[in-house]
């Protein structure tokens, strides 16, 4: 992966498997999947082998708009790691690891061209805290 982007979170209190299944179940990425409070995930489906299907249907809460974000599952080892390509080819891994008081998560993504590298990993990491809160939740 050539220069990614990195945005992390730490989870207290929690059991890696329990964390890994709250990121990798389409029910609860339905919950946790949006930059912000306008959008959601209202369909979600991770065929959670090498070669598997990822699609997350990305709306704006007005209607106004969505997108389906694709990709392939490249690898997989519950509850440690995940990793995917996505379907303009970018890549995504993203590790789970068991420290003294909770889960340590870290997702490494190849940047896109459109938007700059900031706002890119603002967007990524505040889906990261959502999906910590619903983690924390569940």
């Amino acid at each position: 992966m050539h220069d990614p982007l990195v945005v992390r979170t730490h989870i207290a209190n929690a059991d890696i498997a329990h964390v890994f299944a709250t990121y990798t179940t389409p029910a609860d990425i339905c919950r946790w999947n949006a930059a912000s409070d306008d959008w959601h995930t209202p369909a979600a489906v991770l065929d959670l082998r090498p070669g598997g299907r990822l699609c997350y249907r990305m709306e704006a809460r007005d209607g106004s708009m969505g997108f389906d974000f694709e990709g392939t599952v490249e690898a997989v080892t519950p509850p440690d790691h995940l990793a995917y390509r996505i379907g303009d080819g970018r890549s995504v891994d993203v590790t789970f690891t068991a420290v003294s008081g909770g889960v340590d998560v870290e997702v490494r993504f190849e940047a896109e061209q459109v938007h700059s590298r900031e706002l890119q990993a603002q967007g990524w990491q505040a889906i990261l805290d959502r999906f910590a809160a619903v983690a924390v939740a569940r």
